[in-house]
């Protein structure tokens, strides 16, 4: 199982550690600054690291040859169609939530200010529609009380993302196969940055090409 790792700061360090210890072959870091702590590691680590043209956007050219999957970890650019079908399995990557719920940037701020009392994290496959692919895995953890969203992130959220990463890496090394489950639409909502305002269901519309959490 051949990877192209998609990412950016301490969770994309976390991930290529965590693939790295589990035998999994990282053979090509994209990033989308090269100062980047991730594009560090990765030179330590002697891989070869690509930087995006487009900090926004992945193309084909940026996939490693012979890729069989992409994984985004902290990754905010879209992964284009183009680059999808570079990699044999196409790409996963981990949303902090239980999907379709709080698809977004923001989705633990959104948790902690709609006093959810249950959070999860989610692997699901790169699809032309934000955070709304397919999901791979997931599974959930109680949301403490008084506990900010920084706190919820480091205790839970990212330590269940490399776990559910793991999971599902080994799961289609095993058998070649990626789970797959539609997600239900009526009970998707948004979770944009704090600042925006967020409609209480996704309502339907024209969406972006992939795009990684």
């Amino acid at each position: 199982m051949k990877i192209t790792l998609a990412g950016s700061r301490h969770f994309g360090v976390e991930t290529l550690n965590m693939m790295r210890g589990h035998g999994i072959e990282v053979i090509r870091v994209v990033v989308a600054d090269g100062e980047d702590r991730l594009a560090a590691a990765a030179h330590t680590a002697g891989i070869e690291v690509v930087v995006q043209a487009n900090p926004k956007l992945i193309v084909a050219s940026e996939i490693a040859p012979g890729t069989d999957l992409i994984v985004t970890a902290h990754s905010h650019a879209m992964v284009s169609e183009g680059a999808l079908k570079a990699a044999r399995h196409g790409g996963i990557g981990y949303h902090p939530s239980l999907l379709p719920r709080h698809r977004g940037i923001a989705a633990v701020e959104w948790t902690i200010k709609e006093g959810d009392a249950i959070a999860g994290g989610t692997i699901y496959h790169l699809s032309d529609r934000l955070d709304a692919g397919a999901i791979a895995a997931q599974d959930w953890v109680f949301v403490k009380k008084n506990e900010t969203a920084r706190e919820l992130w480091e205790r839970a959220l990212a330590p269940l993302g490399l776990r559910l990463l793991a999971q599902v890496i080994d799961q289609a090394k095993t058998s070649g196969v990626l789970p797959s489950m539609p997600q239900d639409e009526q009970f998707a909502t948004k979770a944009p940055r704090l600042d925006e305002k967020r409609p209480d269901k996704e309502a339907p519309r024209a969406a972006p090409k992939s795009a990684a959490s």
